[in-house]
């Protein structure tokens, strides 16, 4: 250890020479001028701790000495300028004033001859050290003042970075107590000086982010790797077997460097760059969920539900073009009421730069160009929205077919250009979906005019009987007029046959014009237990007596907002059809139950829907579920695919507009029909209806029975 210390740390000392040296490049501003001082100062006192380790010579401890004494002074202007206040950006600190009174009499101390005794020693010691976290914890402080989130996130990583190099340097000086240690602090020293430098050079520390993540990374794959092959060549071998110590070491390595390396990604990422790491995992799921949307209205709420749950933006609004191409119209929001309508040439100036861009920031705008006109253009147009960053929406075309308004009121440089880019991610899937929904719209429209041909078809199938039995039966009437005057039996079984084929046409077109002009009725919170008995007690006077009726109801059950009529039609069409199913003889089971479902998506109304931070956005929805279930023959596979289609029947007399019925009635009351069959067992028809929460929950009887109810 004794050869490996000065060696490192001397090439530690040439690289913050270059390090100081590459800033000078790049500009002479006084920050500047303050690091490459610094850089230079920690490369003297590297070079002179190399060069007396290697010569032992008396001149290069002094030179160290003095070197130690100075190093805090440089670190205390350095850190002070990085977070300058406005107070006291013309004034030196308290700190700054502290350190040099306190580093004369250190300097006049490290040159008198007492300077190797230990009280001399632990002063120097605590001296330098002490400034220098000192130092850092005022950076610190000071850039938790600061307004802009990107200062703050800088100076929190470098005091990270700076803290962990502190302390592994003065770990460094265990050396002078006897106790050796890998000189851990010089190579962690050189990686503070580059991502100190890295940071002054760029005004945001964010913007570093993937060099930052993968400097750490290194930094932690590298010691790694050392520990890794500094345990072979302690334990297992010297030099004679090094080269075999050496392959070994790298077979571990490379058999735990990717799971490594991913650990230690993910964990440096969550720890220095939280939000930044929350905001990427709720912008992939945001994008997965995306990626199975085919509806504008349900792309509008992932989109918001997405952003308001990344806890980054605060208010947030949609815009897509209208179909003339004249302006965009907002279709969702969150946060403060946005304008509801951008005019195309009113917003031209912004479309141009988004055209070019994809992305701009207002205050990234107003930072480098004060009196840009785009500046006036956003606060005339965008109202709340002024300040706030615009992502475009572009088509398969390039052309602008949406803009999304994203701020963060809570803090100034909300997003940084990386935090942008992940949003114009969101944009390009956005656009993504869009086309996908007008593909799914044109679909859409194919099917209805096929559902549309198909009800055309039966309706006039449905019609054509009747008639065609009123018009026979008119003709008999007539022929037996013509002939002689007909009977009083003749005449009236003909006269009841054209009354019956006119009821049973009646039917058929208020069945269709049922289906055809659905109404919500006069939905109430209903006890759907109460509502299921009460439909029992009336069809159990009618039925079979080979039939069976059992109840199966869940108590207390919460109440369902649907009309009582309509919802004892559906069950009543359920009831008879699995009668019918079964010729009348076997068992019908009704049962309720509560369930919980994934939240269905609305479809959007501006004047009635509430905005989105005003909704309940959990993920799970309370439901209340009937089923009825028969001990038939089943549904074929052929058929069950069928069976909601108008006029699609099985039966000799019947219209096929049941089941349509019955659907299009829970589909407004926002519930849905499910259905299971198993052939020669049966079939099972579920209503899922929402639960009216502002009701009260079905009561608990009295006397709550412990085993189905059986009605035979």
């Amino acid at each position: 250890m004794e050869d490996l210390r000065p060696r490192t740390t001397l090439f530690c000392a040439v690289l913050a020479l270059a390090i100081a040296l590459s800033m000078l490049l790049r500009g002479r501003r006084a920050a500047h001028w303050l690091f490459a001082a610094f850089s230079l100062e920690v490369a003297l006192w590297w070079g002179s701790q190399s060069l007396y380790g290697l010569f032992q010579a008396t001149i290069w401890a002094r030179v160290t000495a003095v070197l130690t004494v100075l190093l805090p002074q440089f670190a205390v202007h350095l850190f002070q300028s990085i977070v300058p206040l406005d107070s006291e950006a013309e004034r030196p600190s308290a700190l700054t004033k502290f350190a040099t009174a306190v580093g004369i009499p250190m300097l006049v101390l490290e040159l008198s001859p007492y300077h190797e005794a230990p009280l001399s020693l632990g002063l120097v010691y605590f001296y330098v050290f002490g400034l220098i976290a000192a130092a850092l914890v005022s950076m610190a402080r000071r850039g938790q003042r600061s307004p802009s989130r990107a200062v703050r996130d800088r100076v929190n990583f470098l005091f990270a970075v700076g803290a962990a190099a502190t302390t592994f340097t003065l770990a460094d000086f265990l050396s002078f107590l006897g106790v050796r240690l890998p000189p851990i602090g010089a190579v962690l020293s050189i990686v503070f000086l580059f991502v100190l430098a890295e940071s002054l050079a760029r005004p945001r520390l964010a913007d570093l982010y993937e060099m930052a993540g993968r400097l750490l990374v290194a930094t932690a794959l590298a010691f790694a790797l050392a520990g890794i092959f500094y345990v072979f060549v302690t334990y297992i071998g010297r030099f004679n077997t090094m080269y075999l110590n050496a392959v070994l070491a790298a077979i571990v390595f490379l058999v735990l460097f990717e799971p490594l390396q991913t650990e230690v990604e993910t964990r440096m990422h969550q720890f220095f760059f939280r939000e930044r790491y929350v905001l990427e995992t709720s912008i992939d799921e945001l994008k997965r969920r995306l990626s199975h949307v085919l509806e504008i209205d349900q792309m509008a709420d992932t989109v918001l539900e997405g952003l308001e749950n990344s806890h980054r933006v605060t208010s947030c609004a949609i815009y897509l073009r209208d179909q003339d191409g004249n302006g965009f119209d907002m279709i969702g929001s969150i946060g403060e009421e946005p304008i509801r309508r951008l005019e195309t040439v009113t917003v031209r100036p912004l479309l141009d730069r988004l055209q070019a861009t994809r992305s701009m920031s207002f205050e990234e705008i107003a930072r480098e160009h004060k009196d840009s006109p785009l500046l006036a253009v956003g606060a005339a147009t965008l109202g709340p929205h002024k300040n706030s960053v615009l992502v475009a929406v572009k088509g398969d075309d390039e052309e602008i077919v949406g803009i999304i308004c994203i701020a963060d009121e809570r803090m100034r440089d909300a997003f940084t250009p990386e935090e942008i880019a992940l949003l114009e991610t969101v944009a390009s899937q956005i656009g993504v979906a869009i086309a996908n929904s007008r593909i799914y719209s044109r679909m859409k429209e194919r099917d209805r005019l096929a559902a549309l041909g198909a009800m055309a078809a039966g309706l006039a199938h449905e019609v054509k009987n009747p008639l065609g039995a009123i018009k026979g039966a008119a003709q008999l009437l007539e022929e037996s007029g013509e002939s002689g005057p007909a009977s009083g039996s003749d005449s009236r079984e003909f006269v009841g046959i054209i009354l019956e084929e006119v009821d049973r046409l009646n039917r058929v077109v208020a069945s269709f014009l049922d289906y055809a002009r659905p109404h919500a009725g006069n939905p109430v919170p209903l006890d759907i237990n109460a509502a299921v008995r009460r439909t029992m007690q009336i069809l159990t006077s009618q039925k079979a007596d080979s039939l069976e009726f059992h109840l199966e109801l869940t108590d207390p059950l919460p109440r369902a907002k649907i009309d009582p009529e309509q919802f004892r039609q559906v069950l009543i069409n359920f009831i008879q059809n699995a009668a019918q199913a079964m010729d009348g003889r076997g068992r019908i089971t009704v049962s309720t139950a509560r369930r919980t479902r994934r939240r269905p998506w609305p479809s959007r109304q501006d004047s009635e829907r509430p905005a989105v931070s005003e909704r309940n956005l959990t993920n799970e929805v309370e439901m209340v579920e009937v089923s009825v279930r028969d001990t038939g023959p089943g549904i074929s596979q052929k058929v069950l695919k069928h069976i909601f289609v108008p006029f699609f029947t099985t039966k000799e007399q019947g219209t096929g507009l049941g089941l349509a019925i019955s659907q299009s009635i829970v589909q407004n009351a926002g519930g849905t029909i499910d259905v299971q069959t198993l052939p020669g067992a049966g079939t099972t028809f579920t209503i899922l209806l929402p639960a009216a929460t502002d009701a009260l929950r079905t009561p608990l009887p009295t006397a709550a029975p412990t085993k189905p109810l059986t009605i035979v």
